[in-house]
């Protein structure tokens, strides 16, 4: 069913009439309200181009807040003791996002100070299995200088029984729906929240996008968009709205995750426990909004998870945190599971992108960051893909604004299980 369709049975169903049309010329319109719609909209407004950003459900939504969070330096990338293509991707991402975060930025991106940072650094331990131990030594040679060891009384509580070596890489750890709420506070008038079937594309015969009509159930309004550009920012989205824009549906893959939570009376952790060429397990901590400590658990064990139930990896991530874990109590604590898709390029094997991902079709950008971290480098290769000119700030008043997608642990789709 297309999106022209499905805004026609939505306005034929509750009987909306809607007054009037007016018409808004803008440098882009973007879809999709994750990090990396919302950081390439800051980029656009900030280079001096009229852009907005419309969002069917809520900002983040999807993948974004599913994240853990992690500004990953590339650990994951260099646990043969070698730069991979995609370490080499994201060296440089976590400086920025450090410039952000600090507010000073420099105008290389948004002004991220109120971002609340849950962790500075990220700590690396090992199991007593042998590829652990190569695993572990791999990661610190190939990050070298920013790795160090810690003392014993240095360790988290959560790693002080755990063989060997433990190590601090500096990944910091932010609160992701707070950095939702930063962006979406400043860019509140260029953010659109349209309802499913509110959108419908006019397309021309030369393959472009010559308009986007936006209509609002709400106060029975409608208006049209003329964009010079249009990006696809959606993450699983982009399939549909390639559709809907009359472009192919191929090009991308879904990776699935099936992460693990965990909440009680927890130690605060954030870290990778690491195991060959993989992280065995990849745990943040959070606070639910009833002040509990809530563990967010990634890595192999998500992987692993999508070929189970929620209550068979429960139990698998019970034995293997068990493992990887020694001498840390989980009596009492509550379990509870999340699946996300990660949309991205489509590569040869549906292996892991190296980096992000932005194509130019027509007048459509087709866009994946591909990770969180990449978001600053997704939202420079849409700016190179804009032409050259730019006409001023674009804002909408009087238009619902979409809110910040609820995290994982707080949503009512969580079921907890002792």
């Amino acid at each position: 069913m297309t999106v022209l369709a499905l805004r026609r049975i939505l306005e034929s169903s509750i009987g909306v009439e809607f007054s009037g049309s007016a018409a808004l010329e803008v440098d882009a319109i973007i879809f999709g309200g994750g990090v990396a719609g919302l950081w390439a909209l800051d980029e656009l407004h900030r280079s001096g181009r009229r852009v907005v950003l419309v969002e069917i459900r809520a900002l983040g939504a999807g993948q974004t807040i599913a994240s853990q969070g992690i500004i990953h330096g590339g650990i994951k990338y260099t646990l043969a003791g070698v730069f991979t293509d995609s370490a080499r991707a994201v060296r440089e991402m976590p400086g920025i996002w450090r410039g952000c975060l600090s507010g000073q930025q420099d105008r290389v991106g948004p002004d991220l100070s109120e971002v609340r940072v849950l962790a500075e650094e990220c700590s690396l331990w090992r199991t007593d299995s042998l590829s652990s131990r190569v695993g572990l030594l791999g990661a610190a040679a190939g990050l070298r200088s920013d790795v160090r060891r810690l003392a014993r009384n240095e360790r988290p509580a959560a790693l002080r029984q755990c063989p060997g070596e433990v190590f601090a890489v500096r990944e910091q750890v932010i609160d992701v729906a707070s950095l939702l709420s930063m962006l979406r506070k400043q860019h509140e008038p260029r953010l659109l929240k349209v309802d499913p079937g509110g959108v419908e594309f006019v397309t021309g015969a030369d393959g472009r996008v010559h308009g986007v009509k936006l209509s609002n159930f709400q106060n029975r309004e409608r208006f049209e968009i003329r964009p010079g550009r249009v990006i696809l920012a959606a993450g699983a989205g982009n399939a549909d709205l390639r559709k809907a824009a009359e472009l192919g549906t191929g090009g991308m893959q879904l990776r699935p995750l099936h992460q693990v939570m965990i909440r009680g009376d927890l130690p605060v952790l954030f870290g990778h426990c690491v195991d060959g060429a993989k992280t065995r397990a990849t745990i943040t901590t959070a606070w639910d909004a009833q002040g509990r400590a809530v563990w967010y658990v990634g890595g192999q064990i998500a992987e692993d998870g999508t070929r189970m139930s929620e209550a068979a990896l429960i139990e698998h991530a019970r034995r293997e945190l068990q493992s990887v874990l020694p001498g840390v109590s989980l009596e009492g604590a509550e379990w509870a599971t999340v699946r996300v898709d990660r949309a991205e390029p489509a590569t040869p094997g549906g292996v892991r992108p190296a980096g992000p991902h932005a194509a130019l079709e027509g007048n459509v950008i087709t866009a994946w960051p591909t990770k969180l971290v990449m978001a600053p480098e997704l939202a420079r290769m849409i700016r190179g893909l804009m032409p050259p000119e730019s006409s001023g700030s674009a804002e909408v008043a009087d238009w619902p604004r979409p809110e910040v997608a609820s995290l994982p642990w707080n949503t009512r789709e969580a079921a907890w299980r002792a």
